[in-house]
C-alpha cells in the first residue's frame, strides 16, 4: 500500500511540476506577443548633454513611435558606463530595461578595471543591435594659440608648463584617442577624466582645460565659435565638421572610431529581440535620423548584424587593450 501510494505521490507530482512549465510557458508567450505593453526604461551610463545622451534621445523618440509605447532615457553616469550597463545585467530580462551601450564598456573598461568590473561583457547583456559610428573632434578652448592641428603639435611640444586634456572618463575613447595622439605625433597632455561629455565640455569653455576630443557636446559649440575644433579622427571628414581635415591628413595612419548600440539583458527572448532589433533597424533608416545626427555631429547610422557587433568588439577589446597597456592605464 505504502508504495503504491509513494507511486502515486510521484505521479502526481510530475504532473503538477508538467503543469507550472505549461502555465510558467504559454505566460511566456503571451508576455512575448503582447511586448511591449508598457514603457521600455532606456539606461545610458553617461550625464544629459552629452552625445552618448543625445544619440540615445534621438532614437529613444523614434522607437517609442513605432512600438507604441513610451521609451524613457534614465541616465545613470558612472564607472565609465559600468553602473548603467550592471543596472541592466542584472534587470529581468523581458525587453522592459535596455542599455544604450558605448564602445568602452566592452573593449576598454574590461583591462582598466579588470576584476572590478561589476558584470560580464560578454557573458550579462546580449547586442541587439549597433547604431552609430562617429568619429570626434579635437577641440581647443579658444584662448588657445592654436589655429591647426600643427599648431597645436608645436605649442605642445613647446610648452613649459603642463597642458590638461578633457575626456568622458578613463578608457572612453575619448581618453583613449588622445593617448593615440599623443604617441603618435609625439607630445604630452595631462589627463583630466569627466563623468560625460557635457561636463568635458563646460571644462574646456571655461578653461579648466585646454583640449578634448568631442562629438556631440562640442560639435554645436564650435559651429557657434565658443569653441574652435582642428581635426577630426576619421579616414575621411566628419559630414558634420567638413571644413575640418582629418589627423591623418598631416598625421598618417591615425584612425579612432567610436560607435553605439543597444542592448539587453542575457536570457531575453529571442522574439523579443528580434522585435527590438527590426524597429530600431527601421528607426536607423529614417532620412531624419541621419538629419539630426549631422545636425548634432553625433555621427552617422551604423547598423551591423549582432554577430558582426560581436566580432568587432572582439577585434577592438584586443587592439585596445594592447594600447592600455602600452600607456598603463590605471582605474582611479
Amino acid at each position: 500500500m505504502t508504495g503504491t501510494m509513494t507511486g502515486r505521490l510521484r505521479v502526481a507530482s510530475i504532473a503538477v511540476l508538467m503543469l507550472a512549465a505549461c502555465v510558467a510557458a504559454a505566460l511566456a508567450q503571451s508576455q512575448t506577443q503582447s511586448y511591449p505593453n508598457r514603457p521600455i526604461r532606456l539606461v545610458v551610463g553617461f550625464p544629459p548633454g552629452g552625445a552618448v545622451d543625445i544619440i540615445a534621445r534621438i532614437y529613444a523618440q523614434g522607437l517609442s513611435a513605432r512600438l507604441g509605447q513610451p521609451v524613457v532615457v534614465e541616465n545613470k553616469p558612472g564607472i565609465g558606463g559600468n553602473l548603467a550597463s550592471d543596472i541592466v545585467a542584472k534587470s529581468a530580462p523581458d525587453g522592459y530595461t535596455l542599455l544604450h551601450g558605448t564602445e568602452n564598456v566592452f573593449i576598454s573598461n574590461p583591462h582598466v578595471y579588470g576584476a572590478r568590473m561589476p558584470f560580464d561583457p560578454f557573458k550579462d547583456v546580449v547586442p541587439v543591435t549597433s547604431l552609430v559610428s562617429n568619429q570626434v573632434v579635437l577641440t581647443v578652448n579658444p584662448s588657445l594659440p592654436a589655429n591647426t592641428l600643427q599648431e597645436f603639435v608645436e605649442l605642445a611640444r613647446s610648452s613649459k608648463q603642463p597642458m590638461f586634456y578633457a575626456s568622458i572618463g578613463n578608457g572612453s575613447n575619448h581618453h583613449l584617442a588622445m593617448e593615440m595622439l599623443k604617441q603618435h605625433v609625439g607630445i604630452e597632455l595631462t589627463h583630466v577624466p569627466y563623468r560625460g561629455g557635457g561636463p568635458a565640455a563646460l571644462a574646456l569653455l571655461s578653461g579648466d582645460v585646454s583640449v578634448m576630443f568631442g562629438g556631440g557636446s562640442v560639435v554645436p559649440t564650435i559651429k557657434s565659435g565658443k569653441l574652435r575644433g582642428l581635426a577630426t579622427t576619421g579616414s575621411v571628414r566628419n559630414p558634420a565638421t567638413p571644413e575640418l581635415p582629418t589627423i591623418a591628413e598631416s598625421y598618417p595612419g591615425f584612425e579612432a572610431l567610436s560607435w553605439h548600440g543597444v542592448f539587453a539583458p542575457a536570457g531575453t527572448p529571442q522574439p523579443i529581440m528580434d522585435r527590438l532589433r527590426q524597429e530600431l533597424t527601421a528607426v536607423a533608416a529614417q532620412p531624419e535620423f541621419k538629419e539630426r545626427l549631422a545636425v548634432t555631429g553625433s555621427g552617422e547610422p551604423y547598423v551591423v548584424t549582432p554577430e558582426a557587433l560581436t566580432a568587432r568588439i572582439n577585434s577592438d577589446y584586443e587592439k585596445y587593450g594592447k594600447l592600455i597597456r602600452s600607456i598603463g592605464v590605471k582605474l582611479e
